[in-house]
């Protein structure tokens, strides 16, 4: 038995309530090592001495490229809970607990035949606390979500003018627009998008800022004059709602506008300022440095237009506190996607969750952190974070082929188990976003490529976030051809209608809580099966060419709901079916 591959995290993603009367418990060990792995469960507090276990034979769910997991749902189960593994290889069997591998429990028999334990040497889970169990609103789990850039997408229904714009505040600040996209011109499109099937917006920022992207903000309390009025914003959330949509703001929080009137009050102050400590790193006296210099005060990414505030300032903390609190109350928007989430600090994202909870409880919070974000999604800070691993995994399989089915599937495991169940169903998932370049360009803009991974992004455990145009075959690797103007004058019906296709499947008869089933990623066969399983069973296929002989196994048994790219029953190049098994 190879122990230094056995793994088990105690009141982590190896061991977490899904509900208060559902627990998971989850095993790693060395691929094929194991010949069997049974649970011992019970109740830490139980009279009985020694505790009364449960035996429960732990299943191989999962696998990746160097490990097997073992996974047992215990359903009912004690409040609190206490468990060790019986590891067997051959003649080999051994007791796993407390980090460590033993050939006996932690027993002691007296000679007068009283038994002392040492029940707390076990694994604990010490209380299954109701507000400490993770949940997403129900809402946030159902929505497929299209994403907007407002300059680029549109002034009026089904156009955009393209023409750029400044317009000038009565403190003679200017904002800018690049390409003329305003809140009305989302407003008057919101049929498209919901006809495509779409039931959440996300908007990039919308606030007062300089530039066209709206990503250094110079108040935040308003609505940027290229893009409308505030009257203009709540009559779009109104008419979302009215459709049974929701919608999702951008907040930028970790740096604001060098023009943003705390940090005016800092260079025309210095240190007598009242904001001075709102910043980080200033060097006094302030100023704004010019194009080639470098400035003397933490920025975003060393963009001096974008000076970095200190968010463990508890002034700051409730400025923005308040700011979320605001969007929520007076507008009633449904959620905050969070830029540079992992530059703010912890204590930040603590405060302006309760804020805004309180005014909602059913908004969500939604990270911007593009690497494993264990630490932001306990409970205390976000409900999902942007999942660009998700994107990663699929750049390599669909778009540059770098991996296989076996490596693909295996990125995708190790991805979907790095977070409790709940939490990894809500992660939002993406193939682009305003900041990297279109998917469908990484794809050599192979439709056919495109196509399949579309459709593992509606099939797959997560919330699908679409960014607009994607349907029109928006491609582009610089910044300005990614953002670039909304296509409306080009149909691309075929590409519209399989989106649509896609997207109903996927709300039809996809639960959210639908298991993810690997059946088969065998990269000799470039044959990819997986299946989403509830109270209905779905079955994705994908097909990268070569011998096709395995294809019609898979294909039989259910109703084909989805068909594209194929020759009568087997798949061609890139092909790919769903099939649903009642």
């Amino acid at each position: 038995m190879n122990r230094s591959a056995v793994l088990h995290i105690p009141m982590s993603q190896y061991a977490f309530a899904e509900a208060e009367d559902r627990f998971v418990i989850r095993l790693r060990a060395q691929k094929g090592d194991l010949d069997n792995c049974v649970l011992f469960y019970g109740d830490r507090a139980c009279t009985a001495s020694p505790v009364q276990f449960t035996k429960i034979a732990m299943e191989r769910r999962y696998q990746d490229e160097l490990y097997d997991f073992y996974e047992a749902v215990l359903a009912p189960c004690p409040v609190r809970i206490c468990y060790y593994f019986e590891l067997v290889k051959g003649e080999e069997t051994v007791y796993y607990y407390a980090d460590a591998f033993h050939h006996d429990l932690p027993d002691l028999i007296m000679s007068d035949g009283y038994v002392v334990e040492g029940r707390s040497e076990y694994y604990q889970y010490p209380y299954i606390m109701r507000a400490e169990v993770q949940s997403l609103p129900q809402w946030f789990q159902e929505a497929v979500v299209y994403n907007i850039f407002p300059d680029s997408f549109a002034d009026g229904a089904e156009s955009l003018s393209g023409i750029s714009k400044e317009v000038a505040g009565a403190d003679g600040r200017v904002s800018k627009s690049r390409l003329g996209g305003t809140i009305r011109g989302i407003t008057e499109n919101l049929g498209y998008i919901c006809g495509l099937g779409f039931n959440c917006l996300y908007l990039n920022p919308v606030f007062r800022a300089g530039e066209y992207h709206k990503y250094d903000i110079l108040d935040y309390f308003h609505v940027d004059p290229c893009m409308g009025t505030d009257e203009d914003f709540r009559a779009l959330v109104e008419a979302v709602h009215a459709r049974g949509m929701h919608i999702i703001i951008d907040g930028v929080f970790n740096h604001c506008s060098w023009y943003f009137p705390q940090f005016t009050d800092v260079v025309e102050k210095g240190e007598a300022s009242v904001y001075r400590d709102w910043f980080y790193e200033l060097s006094f006296p302030v100023r704004r440095p010019d194009e080639e210099e470098k400035p003397e005060y933490a920025c975003f990414a060393y963009e001096r237009k974008m000076p970095k505030l200190n968010t463990a300032n508890l002034q700051v903390q409730e400025y923005f506190a308040e700011v979320g609190r605001y969007w929520v109350e007076h507008f009633h928007v449904d959620g905050w996607r969070l830029d540079v989430a992992n530059e703010v600090d912890k204590n930040f994202w603590r405060r302006f969750r309760m804020a805004v909870r309180e005014a909602d409880s059913e908004a969500v919070l939604i990270g911007e952190v593009w690497e494993n974000a264990e630490v932001w999604l306990r409970g205390d800070m976000f409900d999902s974070v942007m999942n660009y691993d998700f994107r990663k995994h699929c750049r390599d399989f669909f778009a540059l082929q770098k991996t296989g089915e076996d490596g693909f599937a295996w990125g995708m495991t190790d991805m979907y188990l790095r977070y409790p169940n709940q939490v990894s169903r809500g992660q939002l998932n993406l193939l682009d976003s305003h900041d990297v370049p279109r998917f469908y360009s990484l794809c050599g803009e192979d439709y056919e490529r495109w196509q399949a991974a579309f459709l593992c992004l509606c099939m797959a455990p997560g919330v699908p976030s679409v960014f607009y145009g994607d349907e029109r075959r928006i491609s582009g690797l610089r910044e300005n051809e990614y953002r670039s103007a909304m296509p409306w004058e080009r149909g691309c019906m075929e590409a519209r209608d399989f989106v649509k296709k896609a997207i109903n499947i996927r709300k039809t008869w996809i639960e959210p809580c639908a298991e993810w089933v690997v059946n088969v990623a065998d990269a000799q066969e470039n044959l990819l099966v997986f299946e989403r399983v509830g109270t209905k069973r779905v079955r994705v296929l994908i097909h990268r060419g070569g011998d096709k002989k395995n294809v019609e196994t898979f294909l039989s048994g259910g109703k084909i709901l989805l068909q594209e790219r194929m020759e009568g029953r087997c798949l061609c190049r890139n092909g790919f079916a769903v099939c649903l098994f009642e």
